[in-house]
């Protein structure tokens, strides 16, 4: 990165200014990063929890395969899913809230038996996804913010922070020169004037 500036006091004073923001934003940036990094893993983890329960259950599942044949699937039917946000190092991201399910009047006379136990069998498979959904999104969600953060984190230590402190570090120098070059212009005005005094 390669900053304009000017070599003079009130450039340096900028400079400093800038990084000073950037020196004090790094710690609270990187811990927000590890805090977000933390949380992605959980609703990874978390996922993939619920990914493996929904196939553990779809797999039970098959062993009726014929009675779910006489199976009506629009018995149930999801009808509301309440989702609230909550605040995660700063981001708002998605939490499942009740699942509401809507069930269609059917013959329990007619109906085989173990209908009331498919029905909480579908509704409970269809909840399990919902929470996975919410969670893949969650995760998502906070992995995109992660790598922006992270991207940030280096900005900082890695190009911004060195590029200021490398100008001010010129400024510095430049305006110490400027000063020992007056210095050494003075003595040698001082040495020419005493020469001219005595002669």
């Amino acid at each position: 990165m390669s900053l304009k500036f000017q070599y003079n006091k009130i450039a340096q004073l900028q400079l400093e200014k800038q990084l000073r923001v950037r020196e004090k934003a790094l710690p609270t940036l990187k811990n927000k990063e590890s805090a977000l990094r933390m949380e992605v893993k959980r609703a990874r983890d978390k996922a993939h929890e619920l990914d493996t329960q929904i196939q553990r259950e779809t797999s039970e599942l098959e062993q009726f395969m014929k009675l779910w044949a006489e199976f009506d699937p629009s018995l149930v039917a999801v009808k509301e899913v309440e989702i609230s946000s909550r605040n995660i190092a700063g981001i708002q991201v998605p939490v499942l809230g009740e699942i509401s399910f809507e069930l269609k009047d059917y013959d329990l006379f007619s109906a085989p038996s173990w209908y009331l136990d498919g029905i909480e069998m579908v509704k409970g498979l269809a909840a399990l996804q919902i929470e996975r959904d919410v969670f893949w999104r969650k995760m998502q969600i906070l992995e995109y913010v992660r790598k922006k953060t992270t991207q940030k984190v280096n900005l900082y230590e890695k190009v911004q922070i060195p590029a200021f402190e490398e100008a001010i570090l010129k400024i510095k120098r430049f305006l110490e020169d400027e000063e020992n070059l007056s210095k050494a212009a003075q003595k040698i005005l001082k040495g020419r004037s005493a020469k001219e005094d005595v002669a």
